[in-house]
């Protein structure tokens, strides 16, 4: 047995069974990984994948359970390597955070600048989701860390940090006639074309619930996963804008006008996820700290133990 067997078990499980994706994304040929795949299983004296043909279709029993120990084996090896590159270059390394549009585009920015003026020769990346693929991408170890709303704290292989709270305001054109029509009610907002966000990113599906707990039907015209697409159809005229409040600024948006809606949508809570298995790097717990300041390494560390 191979570490570059598990390795290959592990992308064709990824990629959907396609050992051609596979192939391509670990720089090698379809002909080997299948061959190797075979070696594995008869070694094993089982098969891991189910086959109609020469086409896999599916794990064996056996196979999801070799497919979970691979995947831990491969993440041991990673720390390993880690622990190694943490005590020879100290800040040197890669630090990958998947994030949704909202968080990347309003929350990172000064956190990284600060991350990037500190440590200089550390590559950073930044993936962009919906909750739950930045959920999976912290799970499957392609992120080390992750920055969402709702799904990624329900993960159970995730250790969750609050990092801040947030609510929504509305965004209307200057001059709009809900400006003179305050207090904002959920009715007054249902007499309006409404852009909002898609029911998967950013808190988007509390909206319908919370009009249809009012017994409101909302005219949600358009939605978008990125604040900055819904605030240039609201400045189009298409409709008012429902958003987070993180999103509106009044220097940038001076086409737009903002109304408060905190008081008509529950608070949501942005959270910062992190491997429970993880071993992280020093400059990695410095990150951590930028977006949620409560928790320095100490604070990590004694959560990821509970």
């Amino acid at each position: 047995m191979k570490i570059h067997q598990l390795r290959y078990v592990r992308e064709v499980a990824k990629r959907g069974l396609n050992i051609s994706l596979a192939a391509e994304a670990l720089h090698t040929s379809q002909p080997g990984i299948s061959k190797q795949i075979q070696l594995l299983e008869e070694e094993l004296h089982l098969q891991i994948f189910q086959r109609n043909g020469k086409r896999l279709i599916g794990l064996t029993e056996p196979g999801r359970s070799i497919l979970e120990l691979a995947e831990r084996v491969i993440r041991d090896m990673e720390n390993i390597k880690r622990v190694g590159e943490e005590f020879c270059q100290e800040e040197v390394g890669t630090l990958t955070i998947a994030a949704t549009h909202t968080q990347a585009r309003y929350c990172l920015p000064a956190a990284v600048k600060s991350f990037i003026e500190q440590f200089p020769d550390v590559k950073l990346t930044i993936h962009q989701g919906s909750p739950i693929q930045v959920a999976e991408q912290v799970a499957s170890g392609e992120a080390d860390l992750g920055l969402a709303t709702e799904a990624i704290g329900h993960h159970e292989k995730l250790l969750c940090l609050p990092c801040y709270q947030w609510n929504r305001s509305v965004v209307v054109p200057l001059g709009h006639p809900l400006l003179d029509d305050l207090p904002l009610t959920l009715r007054k907002i249902a007499d309006y074309p409404l852009i909002t966000y898609d029911s998967g990113v950013t808190g988007g599906s509390q909206i319908p619930a919370v009009f249809e707990a009012g017994h409101i039907l909302p005219n949600i015209v358009l939605t978008a996963i990125d604040a900055d697409v819904i605030k240039t159809y609201v400045g189009l005229g298409l409709g008012i804008g429902l958003l987070a409040s993180m999103a509106y600024d009044k220097e940038r948006d001076a086409n737009l006008a903002e109304i408060d809606a905190s008081h008509l949508f529950p608070v949501n809570t942005t959270y910062l996820g992190i491997r429970r298995d993880a071993y992280l790097r020093g400059y990695a717990y410095h990150m951590i700290q930028l977006l949620a300041p409560n928790y320095d390494k100490s604070a990590v560390n004694t959560a990821l133990k509970i």
